[in-house]
């Protein structure tokens, strides 16, 4: 392991949680957020700690509790990381199935629905996933364990991995 590097211990025991996005060497400090009205609640939470942390949080919507269509936002989510506004997301909602499928009919975009911390690792080193989706009923501390997580852990860029992803962004049907 690299000096400054945080290994996936530290993340777990949270001995990191108040150092910077500096002091973890992530280069994009933009994160874009969005969820249905299930996922609104801990969309606020981590938006407050993402910006507490030194992000800056593009919020996606929704902007209240009303009931709202999750394919919306999830759409505006995957269209802001094609189109390179973001390089990574976060989409909440009831179960985070739903917006995870919205965000894949998006071309480019390698969303995964996750719910623990080896699974968001995973996603990023082997997938290169860009958006991550979570339920909106998660506890707000594995919530921020599995968001810290997936910001942190870099692409493999294995062969293997990148052959699989360029499969995945030029299919055509």
């Amino acid at each position: 392991m690299e000096k400054n590097e945080t290994s996936l211990k530290d993340i777990v025991q949270n001995d990191y949680q108040e150092k910077t996005i500096l002091d973890l060497n992530i280069k994009d400090n933009k994160i874009g957020l969005a969820s249905d009205h299930r996922g609104y609640n801990l969309k606020q939470k981590l938006t407050k700690y993402l910006t507490k942390k030194g992000y800056t949080v593009i919020d996606y919507g929704c902007d209240d509790k009303t009931s709202h269509d999750y394919p919306e936002y999830g759409f505006k989510l995957g269209k802001a990381v094609r189109d390179g506004k973001i390089e990574k997301g976060i989409a909440i909602c009831g179960s985070g199935i739903g917006i995870s499928i919205a965000c894949n009919k998006i071309n480019k975009v390698r969303c995964a629905k996750v719910n623990n911390i080896k699974e968001a690792k995973y996603t990023r080193q082997d997938n290169d996933a860009n958006i991550i989706a979570i339920n909106g009923n998660m506890p707000l501390y594995r919530a921020k364990d599995i968001t810290d997580v997936f910001l942190k852990t870099p692409f493999s860029n294995q062969e293997r991995h990148k052959r699989r992803i360029e499969m995945l962004d030029n299919y055509k049907d």
